[in-house]
Protein backbone atom coordinates (compact mmCIF):
# COMPACT_ATOMS: atom_id res chain seq x y z
CA UNK A 1 0.00 0.00 0.00
CA UNK A 2 2.93 2.25 0.73
CA UNK A 3 6.09 0.79 -1.66
CA UNK A 4 5.78 4.11 -3.64
CA UNK A 5 6.38 6.21 -0.30
CA UNK A 6 9.38 3.99 -0.22
CA UNK A 7 12.99 6.12 -0.82
CA UNK A 8 14.28 4.19 -4.20
CA UNK A 9 17.58 3.87 -4.46
CA UNK A 10 19.30 4.12 -8.39
CA UNK A 11 20.82 0.76 -8.84
CA UNK A 12 24.44 2.06 -10.71
CA UNK A 13 24.47 -0.64 -13.62
CA UNK A 14 21.08 0.92 -14.69
CA UNK A 15 21.77 2.29 -18.27
CA UNK A 16 18.85 4.80 -19.19
CA UNK A 17 19.80 5.16 -23.11
CA UNK A 18 20.21 9.25 -24.13
CA UNK A 19 20.19 10.03 -20.69
CA UNK A 20 22.93 12.94 -20.03
CA UNK A 21 25.98 11.65 -18.84
CA UNK A 22 28.41 14.98 -18.97
CA UNK A 23 28.20 14.77 -15.13
CA UNK A 24 29.91 11.19 -15.05
CA UNK A 25 33.56 11.00 -14.58
CA UNK A 26 35.94 9.45 -16.91
CA UNK A 27 35.80 6.29 -14.94
CA UNK A 28 32.01 6.13 -14.87
CA UNK A 29 32.04 6.29 -18.10
CA UNK A 30 34.37 3.44 -19.02
CA UNK A 31 32.44 1.68 -16.59
CA UNK A 32 29.63 2.36 -18.38
CA UNK A 33 31.00 1.56 -22.17
CA UNK A 34 32.45 -1.74 -20.12
CA UNK A 35 28.74 -2.80 -19.17
CA UNK A 36 26.84 -2.04 -22.67
CA UNK A 37 29.76 -3.97 -24.78
CA UNK A 38 28.96 -7.19 -22.08
CA UNK A 39 25.23 -6.59 -22.94
CA UNK A 40 26.27 -6.33 -26.73
CA UNK A 41 28.07 -9.61 -26.19
CA UNK A 42 25.47 -11.03 -23.83
CA UNK A 43 22.54 -10.24 -27.00
CA UNK A 44 24.76 -11.28 -29.71
CA UNK A 45 25.45 -14.55 -28.05
CA UNK A 46 21.23 -15.05 -27.76
CA UNK A 47 20.52 -13.58 -31.11
CA UNK A 48 22.91 -15.81 -32.75
CA UNK A 49 21.42 -19.61 -30.89
CA UNK A 50 17.85 -17.84 -31.60
CA UNK A 51 19.29 -17.60 -35.34
CA UNK A 52 20.17 -20.67 -35.64
CA UNK A 53 17.23 -22.35 -33.82
CA UNK A 54 14.93 -21.06 -36.78
CA UNK A 55 17.72 -22.11 -39.40
CA UNK A 56 17.72 -25.47 -37.74
CA UNK A 57 13.51 -25.27 -37.74
CA UNK A 58 13.27 -24.11 -41.38
CA UNK A 59 15.49 -26.70 -42.65
CA UNK A 60 13.53 -29.64 -40.18
CA UNK A 61 9.97 -28.17 -41.72
CA UNK A 62 11.10 -26.94 -44.77
CA UNK A 63 8.65 -28.52 -48.04
CA UNK A 64 10.65 -31.13 -50.43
Amino acid sequence: MFEDLEPTTKNPNTIVLGEDVSTLSLVELDERVALLQGEIERLTTIRKAKAESMNAAEAFFKKP
